[in-house]
């Protein structure tokens, strides 16, 4: 039985990318241990550069990792500002330094505001675990089986002013099982967005996503033959 299943373009390694002037800058934003983060820094894609890492608290481990591989890094604790909103103007401004052509939100617990979202409008992604539209918010893998699903899983959509909410650009798929508990498909769909997010992130470096309304292109017609059923035919 197939143990996930990727809707998106089909993953495939990637070299180390060569320095040009032509390559897309990526700030990445994280929250804690940044381990989506640490998934992209490490599939060196091709094509681009991660030209930061910021968090909404100084002492996010993830800061300490990217630093360790050279990247450059900003805490910026979200509690030293009045409002969300001079929060947010403050974190625009830290990213802008970097000159982004993507912003990246990794574990980025923060809920962001109209104007900040509107400021990176098609080039903002985030990963949500569970297959969107069902289950947006918090405690999703709980939710998926309290509901009975038989399979569950994690988007990667395009960040609009609505939460868990955006143009869907790619979803992996894992069964649900008898006895899952909430920590273990947790941990198998986490697993999942550390393949599924870099490849998101690969095919818009690569120009590939086209944004049509509420649609993103990118799935082809080879794939129309994929599919996963659960449980398995016998």
């Amino acid at each position: 039985m197939l143990a996930a299943f990727l809707f998106a373009a089909n993953l495939s390694a990637v070299a180390q990318p060569f320095l040009t002037a032509d390559m897309k800058n990526i700030v990445i934003l994280i929250s804690g241990r940044g381990s989506n983060m640490q998934a992209i820094v490490d599939a060196q894609i091709a094509g681009a550069r991660i030209a930061a890492v910021i968090a909404n608290r100084p002492d996010a481990a993830g800061l300490a990792w990217a630093a360790e591989r050279g990247i450059a890094t900003v805490g910026l604790d979200h509690k030293q500002f009045a409002s969300r909103e001079a929060f947010d103007e403050r974190l625009a401004s830290e990213i802008d330094a970097f000159s982004p052509d993507l912003v990246v939100l990794a574990g980025f617990m923060r809920i962001l505001t109209p104007a900040f979202t509107a400021r990176y409008e098609g080039r903002m992604l985030n990963i949500h675990p569970s297959l969107l539209p069902s289950f947006p918010g918090l405690h999703t893998h709980q939710r998926a089986i309290d509901m009975g699903c038989k399979v569950a899983g994690c988007t990667v959509h395009f960040v609009t002013a609505e939460l868990d909410h955006g143009p869907i650009v790619a979803q992996g798929v894992v069964p649900v099982l008898d006895d899952d508990t909430e920590a273990a498909l947790a941990n198998r769909v986490l697993a999942l967005e550390h393949q599924l997010y870099p490849q998101a992130v690969r095919q818009f470096v690569a120009g590939e996503l086209q944004v049509n309304g509420s649609r993103v292109s990118g799935v082809a017609a080879s794939q129309a033959s994929a599919s996963l059923m659960v449980p398995a035919p016998r």
